[in-house]
């Protein structure tokens, strides 16, 4: 029988006995092993004899009456990003190579564990996570599905993770995001990345990139699917899960004449349009708004930002050490946060408070708040070979999410092109601490979208 789709769909499978764990975990280590395939790009890491362990173990629960969650026994991967008990944290970097066993599992994974959840391996990612390319020169670097002959950029930095569920190893990855690092990758794999309200699930045990930026997020295949891994993350599985709203009842907003929107690729413009007039047709109503705020983002981040500073205090010892064995690319970016003064740190701390209260008075009454997720289709690995196209597609591609990450919103990538299209992302953004109401949005809205995005 063809493997579910969802973990919905592999619960109901495993609960009725029509499916075990140890068959999908199986099946997913035979696609991470196919030569052909994406494996050995996608993941640093293959715990396949752990996880068929856990699998036989969840197995043998759940015929005891015993299964840990109605999850227990779906395979799902973790990023290089996360400590595992007894395994090095090498957070997708040589410089690490030498990083001694972590003594105990970061808590967002250990709650999954907890589920029953199997965990396949580590996957691939940007070093540090610090960058939205997917580029890796120390594992290589995964392809997205879209046109592999040619050889597409995954997204990043959970580049490994968004790879892994598009391609069937395993149903769901675990990934952070400080800057779109799960949307970003799920738009050019076309799966669904969700970010959270940042301090909702914990962040300990992950590799830090940005202390008040980071935040940990799943890679799956259907909003519910994200839904379920965050609330157990969060720990707020006691909770009835959220259900879709009418689409009829849902007030969403555009941001008008904002940089959100600017040198879109044609294929993107077109998918988005196409999404909006297909919820528009559904009944949500969509009304195009004025969000000023948003420009002064790039105004407040002029004298660095949060992301290389808070990087380069992370770093200053490991560089020291280690510096040679960094990526180039990475290394130099990290080293431009050693400019920035406390003053305008402060100042930038400041600033972004402002940002974040007017933009969440202007957007109060809107359920969400639409964008493409990034400017461009998956662009070639070649492309990014020359410097300056390095940096122009990077910031290209991160534009439209870090803009989230800096206000601390909750937010998802829909996938809403059409059968057979290069992969574009649909954002949905809602309000700080709304990761709730935010799921029942965007359920609503991918089976809305459902229509257009069916093989």
């Amino acid at each position: 029988m063809p493997e579910p789709a969802t973990l919905c769909a592999a619960a109901e499978e495993l609960a009725r006995g029509r499916l075990s764990a140890v068959t999908m975990a199986e099946a997913a280590l035979a696609r991470i092993a196919d030569p052909a395939g994406e494996g050995a790009r996608a993941f640093v890491a293959v715990q396949a004899e752990q996880a068929l362990v856990t699998a036989r173990a969840m197995d043998a629960m759940r015929a005891a009456g015993r299964a840990p969650s109605p999850w227990a026994g779906i395979p799902i991967s973790i990023k290089d990003l996360f400590d595992q008990a007894g395994v090095p944290n090498r957070a997708g970097s040589t410089a690490l190579a030498d990083a001694p066993p972590a003594r105990r599992t970061a808590p967002a994974v250990a709650r999954l564990e907890r589920a029953g959840f199997v965990v396949l391996g580590r996957t691939n990612m940007v070093e540090f996570a610090f960058s939205g390319l997917g580029v890796n020169p120390h594992h290589g670097t995964p392809l997205s599905p879209f046109d592999r002959a040619t050889g597409r950029l995954p997204g990043g930095s959970s580049s490994g993770a968004a790879v892994a569920v598009a391609d069937g190893m395993g149903l769901a990855g675990l990934g952070s995001d400080t800057g779109g690092s799960c949307r970003l990758p799920a738009a050019l794999c076309g799966v669904v990345g969700y970010k959270p309200t940042a301090h909702r699930v914990p962040r300990e045990g992950a590799f830090p990139l940005s202390p008040t930026l980071d935040s940990i997020g799943p890679l799956a295949r259907s909003a519910a699917c994200c839904a379920v891994l965050h609330a157990l993350m969060a720990g707020e599985e006691a909770e009835a899960p959220p259900v879709p709203r009418p689409v009829a009842s849902l007030s969403l907003a555009i941001p008008d004449d904002t940089y959100l929107f600017e040198s879109l690729e044609p294929a993107v413009a077109a998918a988005f349009d196409r999404a909006v007039a297909r919820l528009e047709a559904a009944g949500a109503r969509i009304t195009r708004i004025a969000l000023p705020e948003l420009a002064e983002i790039p105004q407040a981040n002029a004298t660095g930002g949060f992301v290389a500073t808070e990087a380069y205090a992370v770093h200053r010892s490991l560089m020291r050490q280690a510096g040679g064995r960094y990526d180039p690319r990475i290394l130099a970016r990290i080293q431009r946060g050693g400019g920035m003064s406390a003053a305008d740190y402060l100042a930038l701390r400041d600033d972004r408070a402002r940002i974040m209260a007017a933009t969440a008075a202007r957007t109060a009454a809107y359920d969400a708040l639409l964008c493409p997720t990034t400017a461009l289709t998956p662009p070639p690995v070649s492309a990014v070979a020359d410097e300056m196209e390095y940096h122009r597609i990077n910031m290209l591609l991160l534009r439209n999410t870090s803009a989230f990450n800096f206000l601390d919103r909750c937010s998802i990538s829909l996938p809403c092109h059409a059968p057979g299209e290069a992969p574009v992302g649909l954002m949905l953004t809602g309000a700080r601490d709304g990761d709730r109401a935010l799921f029942e949005t965007a359920m609503a809205a991918e089976e809305a979208l459902r229509a257009v995005t069916a093989a």
